[in-house]
């Protein structure tokens, strides 16, 4: 018995944990060398001390509290892995611990032992790993930035190169139709210009020969050559200036008041010399005379329609023109009895430089109809045919009828 009393005697003063022994009444019956130490009293300063003299002041009462329910039902248990405990040194310090209670009887009655042990060493690892998985988040929430900005830049960048892209493909793609454009200007100059130069040249050659008065009908007929002639040539000057306006922009719709019939009937004044031998223009008016509208871009519009009804019409044919007002549209409508157009061309007609295949040999760029459509979306409006090979083609046109934006 001795020798398990000694064994014991041993363990409590050589334990590395602080071991704290006090009675129901809370007050401090036994500590052992480890618990003097951490607690920084000597032997017997704290004999008849309550147990709170070891508990931070600030938590005096509330462990009074649980002291008391402890030791109504008392059961060995863990304190410390959930909460945050702390001990007061003698010299008012304090220090994280955890706390193992075990209650034991004994002949002297009911008492607890405590083992504590200091934990500050371990707290203070643990607060090193804390700052440093708070660095680390917030490095990686720095990172996270970083990624989603240079990600965000990325995609600026991107969008900016692919912007360029399609600028450059833009550019390329307006410099090959420019090429193509003045290409095509070169072969059609070449070709268009030089019979009506080979006409008025020969012509003027003739007029000379003819001196005589008898012969002041030779004369006539070479002067009329010269100027259909030249009038041909305007015609393709025009059309290229007029595509090399629409290009740059240069050209705008601007409404003006304009008196519908007496227009319409001026420019038919000015087409019936283009006709061929017993070819007739038939005009009719309905609705509105007065109507807002730019009387510049239309007399393109309906010079260039008509005077294709005439050259892809035989002599003797009849060529109407029908055109009608109410307040809001302006309904146009031209009707040949020509060659018409092949239905396989009918979806390339208003290409530029574009040439339906049974245009023969009469005189064109291929840029009339393209002139037609852009200055009829200038206008506001729209432009749509139906043609027939052989029997003719109706061209219908609707434009707005309305005053100028202010």
């Amino acid at each position: 018995m001795t020798r398990h009393i000694e064994m014991l005697d041993a363990l409590f003063k050589h334990a590395t944990e602080g071991i704290v022994v006090v009675n129901k009444e809370g007050v401090i019956v036994m500590l052992n060398p480890k618990a003097l130490e951490l607690f920084g009293y000597e032997d017997k300063e704290l004999a008849d001390q309550k147990i709170e003299s070891l508990i931070p002041r600030r938590l005096t009462k509330a462990h009074i509290h649980h002291r008391d329910n402890y030791l109504e039902s008392p059961h060995a248990r863990g304190m410390g892995s959930s909460l945050e405990l702390f001990a007061r040194r003698k010299d008012g310090s304090e220090f994280p611990v955890e706390v193992s209670l075990s209650p034991f009887k004994t002949s002297e009655g009911q008492f607890v032992v405590s083992f504590v042990i200091d934990i500050t060493e371990r707290k203070k690892q643990e607060n090193i790993i804390q700052e440093a998985n708070q660095e680390i988040q917030k490095l990686n929430a720095e990172l996270e930035e970083r990624v989603n900005q240079r990600t965000e830049e990325l995609a600026k960048a991107i969008y900016k190169i692919e912007q360029s892209q399609e600028e450059v493909m833009r550019a390329l793609k307006k410099e090959r139709e420019l090429n193509n454009m003045k290409s095509q200007f070169v072969t059609i100059a070449s070709h268009e210009f030089r019979t009506p130069l080979a006409t008025i040249l020969s012509s003027a050659s003739l007029i000379g020969r003819y001196a005589k008065t008898e012969e002041e009908e030779k004369r006539q007929k070479h002067v009329q050559r010269i100027k259909s002639a030249v009038t041909n040539l305007t015609e393709i000057l025009n059309d290229f200036m007029s595509i090399g306006k629409l290009e740059e922009g240069r050209i705008h719709s601007v409404p003006v008041y304009t008196d519908l019939p007496d227009f319409c009937q001026g420019l038919i004044e000015e087409i019936k010399g283009l006709c061929k031998e017993g070819q007739t223009i038939s005009f009719a008016h309905s609705g509105n005379k007065g109507v807002w509208i730019d009387k510049q871009l239309l007399r393109n519009v309906i010079f260039n329609l008509i005077s294709n009804a005439i050259k892809y019409s035989e002599p003797e044919k009849w060529i109407r023109f029908n055109i009608k007002a109410d307040g809001k549209t302006i309904f146009i409508e031209i009707i040949d009895q020509g060659i018409g157009i092949p239905e396989s061309d009918q979806m390339h007609i208003f290409d530029r430089f574009f040439r339906a295949h049974n245009a023969g040999n009469a005189q064109g760029t291929g840029l009339g109809l393209n002139i037609v459509q852009n200055y009829v979306s200038l206008m506001g409006g729209e432009v749509s045919f139906s043609s027939e090979v052989n029997k003719g083609t109706t061209f219908n046109i609707k434009l707005p009828d309305h005053l100028p934006a202010n």
